[in-house]
């Protein structure tokens, strides 16, 4: 150990007591060494504790003054709440206000985007505008009418997406050069007709030659001289639907209204042909569609809608040219009314657009057609009034073929007043079925017995009852009025039946007994009685079998032959009824009871006749 260790190893030990020979003996001078190292360790560390307790002295004494701090703030705040309240008052009156500043400022926002696209369209673009500084005076647009003839052009797009854009030149023009703004209108007013014009007469040629031809004069029974023909070909055609007296599926083009019109190319590669009213429905459906669009446009680029009528002055006149001559060879009736139907719809739909631009076409139109359709109407009644009976009678009591003919015609007609009639058909149906009702008449006058004339009359009645149920609601008066004389002849025919197979028993009974079997039209005898018996007993069975058999071959209507048969059976149960009635009152009447027939055996055979029905 040097001199220096040997004074720090005194200053450092000084204030304890050694043991000096134990120290002289256990600790080398290496080992003081470690020793010393080891004590100024444990200084560091008395000494932190010294400063851990002076910073716990200080903190208790930073934690006292907080605490004062602290409710010196407090007694502060509680001074000063009412300022403090109207501060955030203040910072909320301030968010709203800021809130209304942004709102603001959207709009501002909103407003430039709108302007700056309103500015970009009237901005002139730099061609233009040389065009219009250092070019030769004419205007812009004509060069763009040009276009449109070029084939193949889509109009509508082109109108849209790049005539629109040069609208406010051309309101320019109307304020500040009429001259030029009239030459502009007066181009596209040329062009737009030439175009349009063109454009309707190829698609009426491509469409005439999908046209079904149905209604030509020979088909009016009685109005050519070839009336024969239609005895064959109207058997045959009643199974078609398209069948000039028939409305069946041609119905359904006043259902499909609005659906796009024909496209000839894609008709005529399926070899599909079409009554004309069809035809007529696609002309007009593009004429309302074309129309629409070109009105809307003049109205918003010119602001004249007296242009959209000189554009379609060409276009009206292909149409009305084809009409004319359509309608003047014309002879389908159903057709006619169709097309009248179709037309009076077309008007709801450009009222539903709001557009009036074919206002005038379409009255025009209803004004070609309801006269038309008077005239074929009124051939056809007066085909029912010139046909020769003789020449068109069939030797047969079914329903005449001709008769069904004017049925269907009429329930057709019916179905297309009630769809869209206005009244001026309701008269002109009653005519029909006085002209129907003429030509039964005459067709029954050809038979040779009033029976077989009841049943003729009858078994028409018939027919004509079951294609009006056809006919709806709509046809329940003129249902009503053939039920009626369905009646009337069942009634005639009946006693016509019983008068053939069991005429002494309806004559005895006619002309001895009243209804209330008391009084007598005249007092019988044993001898007058005693015939019908034993003839009544001896052929009852046989001339009801022959009876029923008549009447089931001879109605074409089973529910019909059913009705006579138990309306026959029934007046031949009450006659015989009577007859037993009178025997049992005659003087000496008793001899004739082994003759009579029970009426419980008639009734048992009667019954077995009605199972069969």
């Amino acid at each position: 150990m040097t001199g220096v260790q040997e004074q720090q190893y005194e200053e450092f030990f000084g204030g304890f007591f050694f043991d000096e020979d134990a120290l002289s003996k256990d600790i080398s001078l290496d080992g003081l060494d470690k020793e010393l190292e080891e004590h100024k360790n444990y200084d560091v560390l008395i000494s932190i504790l010294a400063n851990g307790e002076k910073q716990r002295d200080m903190a208790t004494m930073v934690e006292g003054n907080l605490g004062h701090i602290e409710q010196d703030l407090i007694q502060d705040y509680i001074k000063d709440n009412d300022s403090l309240v109207l501060l955030h008052d203040q910072i909320h009156d301030c968010d709203i206000v800021l809130s209304q500043i942004g709102s603001l400022l959207s709009g501002f926002q909103l407003a430039e985007t709108k302007l700056a696209a309103f500015v970009e369209e009237i901005v002139a673009p730099p061609g233009l505008v040389n065009a219009i500084i250092d070019g030769e005076v004419s205007a812009y647009v004509i060069g763009i009418f040009s276009s449109m003839r070029k084939p193949g052009t889509n109009i509508q797009i082109l109108q849209q997406n790049l005539l629109q854009k040069y609208r406010y030149l051309v309101l320019f023009l109307k304020e500040h050069g009429i001259e030029t703004y009239n030459d502009v209108c007066a181009a596209y007013v040329d062009k737009m007709n030439k175009v349009l014009s063109e454009d309707f007469r190829v698609y009426l040629e491509s469409l005439e030659s999908l046209k079904l031809d149905i209604g030509v004069s020979t088909d009016v029974i009685g109005y050519d001289a070839n009336v024969l023909d239609l005895i064959p070909r109207g058997r045959e055609q009643l199974r078609n639907h398209h069948f000039m007296f028939s409305l069946g599926e041609r119905s359904n083009i006043l259902k499909e209204i609005d659906q796009p019109g024909l496209v000839p190319c894609i008709s005529e590669a399926n070899s599909l042909k079409y009554p004309y009213e069809v035809i007529f429905r696609s002309l007009q459906k593009l004429l309302m569609d074309t129309a629409s669009s070109e009105y809307i446009f003049i109205k918003a680029f010119f602001r004249e809608e007296s242009m959209f009528y000189q554009v379609f002055e060409g276009p009206f006149a292909v149409i009305d040219e084809n009409m004319k001559l359509t309608l003047a060879n014309s002879h389908d009736a159903i057709c006619l009314m169709l097309m009248i139907c179709i037309t009076k719809k077309h008007q709801l739909v450009m009222s539903n657009r709001r557009l009036p631009c074919l206002d005038t076409y379409l009255d025009k139109a209803l004004i070609y057609l309801w006269p038309r359709f008077k005239i074929v109407f009124d051939m056809y009644i007066q085909s029912l009034y010139q046909c020769d009976a003789k020449m068109l009678w069939v030797d047969g009591t079914h329903p005449h073929h001709i008769v069904r003919c004017y049925m269907e015609f009429t329930a057709s007609l019916i179905q297309l007043n009630a769809e869209c009639g206005d009244g001026q058909l309701d008269m002109s149906l009653k005519r029909l079925r006085l002209a129907v009702d003429d030509l039964l008449v005459r067709f029954a006058e050809k038979f040779a017995t009033q029976k077989l004339q009841h049943l003729f009359l009858l078994n028409n009645c018939d027919m004509a009852i079951s294609i009006l149920k056809e006919a709806g609601e709509e046809a329940k008066e003129l249902r009503r009025y053939f039920e009626e004389k369905l009646e009337s002849n069942l009634v005639s025919f009946v006693d016509e039946l019983l008068m053939e197979y069991f005429g002494d028993l309806i004559k005895f009974v006619k002309n001895h007994i009243s209804e209330d079997l008391i009084s007598y039209t005249e007092c019988p005898k044993i001898a007058d009685v005693e015939l019908v018996v034993k003839n009544f007993a001896v052929k009852w069975r046989t001339a009801l079998e022959l009876m029923h058999n008549e009447v089931v071959t001879c109605c074409s209507n089973f529910v019909s032959g059913m009705a006579i048969l138990k309306a026959a059976m029934a007046q031949l149960l009450n006659d015989y009824n009577r007859l037993s009635e009178c025997v049992k009152m005659i003087p000496g009447g008793s001899s004739l009871n082994r003759n009579l027939v029970s009426i419980t055996s008639i009734s048992y055979e009667i019954r077995k006749y009605s199972r069969t029905l």
